[in-house]
């Protein structure tokens, strides 16, 4: 019986390495595994701020801006530009009896016509508003500026000023013979004689004023 007690005991002390072998193997076998490196990828960038493009800040394009800027376009002329503020701006092209309809023969203080017309120009010794493609006399504006040639509507092309678009007049109908004074832009006498004396000619509605059909009978536009 004790060698039989022996026997059992040298067996189990035999197996033991082989069990402790059996247990380790699988600690070993995750040790000896090989460590996976990353897979090597391009730098990429951060992501860069889309940038919007700058607009120029002129008095045209800044409607939240109250006080009116004016430009000067040179020849001591000024240019002050309400958009925002101003309420109509047609450059439609009406005929000239619509525009003397529509023109304002009013007295109203700078800020009234400020809060009704987008551009006003100082030309000469007056305010001008433009209104569906004619300059007229914006009377009130400045009491220091109303000294107008003539009182009524004169029509504009090519962004051009009252005084730019009348000496074009008189240097076309100084061409033709009809007007013999000087080239000043001044709608005078002189010029609205030599107007309606070519409206009469060309069979146009003898006005004496600078309309549509007379800058383009002229072959001005």
């Amino acid at each position: 019986m004790r060698k039989i007690i022996l026997s059992l005991i040298w067996v189990v002390v035999a197996a033991m390495p082989t069990l402790n072998a059996q247990q380790a193997s699988p600690s070993q076998s995750t040790a000896t595994q090989p460590t996976s490196k990353p897979k090597a990828t391009g730098t990429r960038p951060f992501p860069q701020p889309k940038v919007q493009p700058t607009q120029a800040t002129t008095a045209n394009n800044n409607p939240r801006r109250d006080k009116t800027t004016p430009n000067n376009p040179g020849n001591g002329n000024t240019i002050v530009n309400n958009v925002g503020r101003g309420k109509t701006n047609n450059d439609n092209g009406d005929s000239y009896a619509e525009a003397m309809r529509r023109y304002r023969h009013e007295r109203h203080d700078h800020d009234w016509w400020k809060q009704h017309y987008i551009v006003i120009v100082l030309v000469g010794g007056g305010y001008y508003y433009r209104d569906s493609g004619y300059w007229c006399p914006a009377w009130g504006y400045n009491p220091d500026y109303e000294r107008y040639d003539y009182d009524g509507p004169i029509y504009t092309y090519g962004n051009l000023l009252p005084d730019q678009v009348i000496i074009n007049v008189q240097n076309a109908l100084k061409e033709l013979g009809y007007y013999t004074g000087d080239v000043n832009g001044s709608l005078g006498v002189n010029t609205r004689r030599a107007l309606t004396a070519y409206q009469q000619d060309y069979g146009l509605d003898a006005t004496g004023a600078v309309d549509e059909a007379t800058v383009r009978a002229l072959g001005l536009i």
